[in-house]
């Protein structure tokens, strides 16, 4: 008989009731990663073309709910993987014709400003009122990624989901920063009345002080938005006026559509013309100002006679002023410009775009880019200039503010166009280089929420689509589909008064970080004397 001898510390088998248990805790420890990258995409999901803008209220209680209680380190991981879950597809654009190397590097970058945010909510999450800081926190998040780094990039910020959302009209009464707390508080207080509850069922008892935090929470910013609906309105202050807003289309998608200027120029003529015989035949209202959109005239019409012969023709036909959007060379300066052209002067006013795209019409650390692709900086060989003034055209007596594209997602640049006297705002925008991806939806839900800020109704026109109309209550009246030629008429209000939002400007938003510092350092010393005293027993 063959006796086995087992030495001490030879390694069996492990039973598989252990190894089942240790991959249920690995699991267990994954699961706020999970969260905190799900609860991203849901609240990216809640962002147009879809009409979901509820569904950021349960992501930012998931991811309430992934912080409170961690160690900023902690915070700092799961705040940057909720970053990637909402920029990684918000964001999916930018690489549509140049591949994911931009489009990642940017989500990689713009993550870092969500991470900062996650570590500071894990600081604040056991102060009384945490919600409230946390949504400040996050409000100051989205302030510091609108201005770093090259000037910024406010694109997702909360308040452009909620075109469709019960809280719009709290963009009114303090911008979008205050909408978008609005949005934050609701969620963080509804994790935070969940938490309570379940709490309270299973030890028999209840914090109250924290229980009034929460449910004001959840039930507060709705009320508030109930009772700001009283600064919506459209009712017309002084008068209406008639607009037309053209898209004549482009050749073709992506980037190349450029390479036949004359063609988009040519395009959006000859929609101008096709409405002037509608309206000739009385099928169409007479409009007091054409609109065009950006980049409709990429050949400078100050210098190029043929093209100045194209709009002047088109701008005759209507018997109306136009607003071209061009390209123009000047004193050394390539400049993207709104051109006033009427059609018995012509060119007449100008206003060039303050708010340039980095990596757009500028590039930044030109030779280190060269350096990682050589086919990135011959898509910007030249970089265009920034204008200096907010554009407010008069046009047949009306004050028509320009917002050039890119600029609308930034709240200077609307705000000054309405304290400088525009009576309407008028976005004129090149989605072309995007072809059908969410970009077009998503900035138009930015011009939605900026007539409803603004108290101003606003018109986008868009060389590929869709172009719209849009009431300063936020509805769009009229829109065309994408990359069809076609002209929106509409009669719109023109209003001259204030909202509080455009009277206080910055203010709402300042306020908020400085109750997000606050929160950090009172998170902070809370946190210094709890280590004291531990060290101390």
């Amino acid at each position: 008989m063959t006796v086995t001898a087992t030495t001490v510390g030879e390694s069996d088998p492990m039973p598989p009731q252990t190894a089942s248990s240790a991959r249920g805790r690995r699991l267990v420890r994954l699961l706020p990663a999970a969260a905190a990258a799900l609860s991203g995409l849901l609240l990216y999901v809640s962002f147009p073309p879809r009409t979901l803008w509820w569904l950021a209220l349960p992501a930012f209680a998931v991811f309430g709910w992934v912080l409170r209680g961690r160690s900023w380190k902690a915070g700092l991981g799961l705040g940057y993987l909720f970053g990637l879950g909402f920029l990684l597809p918000l964001l999916v654009w930018t690489g549509v014709e140049v591949g994911p190397g931009p489009w990642i590097a940017l989500v990689v970058i713009e993550a870092i400003f969500v991470a900062l945010v996650g570590a500071g909510i894990t600081v604040v999450s056991k102060l009384p009122g945490w919600p409230v800081w946390a949504a400040a926190l996050w409000i100051a998040g989205e302030a510091a990624r609108a201005r770093v780094p090259f000037s910024g990039f406010p694109w997702g910020k909360t308040a452009f989901g909620q075109a469709d959302g019960v809280f719009l009209p709290l963009a009114a009464l303090g911008g979008t920063p205050v909408l978008g707390f609005a949005v934050v508080l609701c969620g963080f207080g509804l994790y935070e009345t969940v938490r309570l509850a379940v709490r309270a069922r299973r030890t028999g008892t209840l914090h109250r002080a924290a229980a009034v935090v929460g449910v004001l929470s959840v039930a507060v910013p709705p009320v508030a938005a109930l009772a700001a609906r009283a600064l919506v309105g459209d009712k017309a202050e002084d008068g209406t006026t008639t607009v037309a807003v053209i898209q004549g289309n482009v050749p073709r998608l992506g980037l190349d559509f450029n390479s036949q200027r004359r063609a988009v120029l040519d395009y959006h003529a000859r929609e101008t013309e096709r409405l002037a015989a509608e309206v000739a035949a009385g099928r169409v209202g007479r409009p007091d100002i054409v609109l065009w959109p950006e980049n409709s005239s990429d050949i400078d019409p100050f210098v190029n006679p043929d093209a100045r012969a194209v709009i002047d023709k088109a701008a005759k036909a209507v018997d109306a002023p136009i607003s071209v959007g061009g390209v123009v060379a000047r004193d050394g300066k390539l400049l993207n410009e709104q051109i006033l052209w009427d059609p018995v002067k012509g060119p007449v006013d100008t206003y060039d775009k303050r708010q340039i795209q980095p990596f757009g019409e500028y590039l930044p650390l030109r030779p280190l880019v060269g350096a990682i692709n050589e086919n990135w900086t011959s898509m910007v060989r030249q970089d265009f200039s920034r204008g200096g003034e907010p554009g407010v055209f008069r046009m047949n007596g009306t004050g028509v503010g320009l917002v050039t594209c890119y600029e609308a997602a930034f709240d200077w640049a609307v705000r000054d166009t309405v304290t400088a006297g525009a009576q309407l705002i008028s976005v004129p925008s090149n989605n072309a280089t995007f072809g059908r991806s969410e970009m077009t939806y998503q900035q138009l839900a930015m011009s939605r929420v900026r007539a409803v800020e603004h108290s101003r109704a606003v018109t986008v026109p868009v060389t590929s689509g869709v172009s719209a109309v849009i009431m300063p209550d936020g509805e769009i009246t009229r829109r065309t589909g994408m990359f069809v030629a076609d002209s929106l008429v509409q009669e719109v209000p023109l209003r001259s008064s204030l909202t509080p939002a455009t009277r206080l400007g910055v203010l709402p938003e300042a306020a908020l970080v400085l109750v997000a510092a606050g929160g950090i350092g009172w998170g902070v010393g809370a946190g210094v004397r709890a280590r004291r005293r531990a060290g101390d027993a």
